[in-house]
């Protein structure tokens, strides 16, 4: 799986539809119309996120390997 920051995937989450519906602090909150769950995305500078928060937001959102 390719590392990316959170500005990269909070790109390619709103590619797929997802909306930005607020900001907390250094975490962005997305929604999407029709869905209960809502996705936070950290946003550290050009910081790569951990492994297992990425591959869960990847779920969720949903997104492939060869997508990011």
């Amino acid at each position: 799986m390719k590392a990316v920051s959170g500005k990269e995937l909070a790109k390619s989450a709103e590619e797929k539809g997802w909306s930005l519906s607020r900001i907390a602090g250094s975490h962005h909150i997305y929604t999407m119309a029709g869905r209960i769950e809502r996705i936070v995305i950290p946003i550290h500078g050009s910081q790569t996120l951990k492994k297992g928060l990425q591959r869960s937001l990847m779920k969720i959102i949903p997104l492939e390997d060869y997508e990011l």
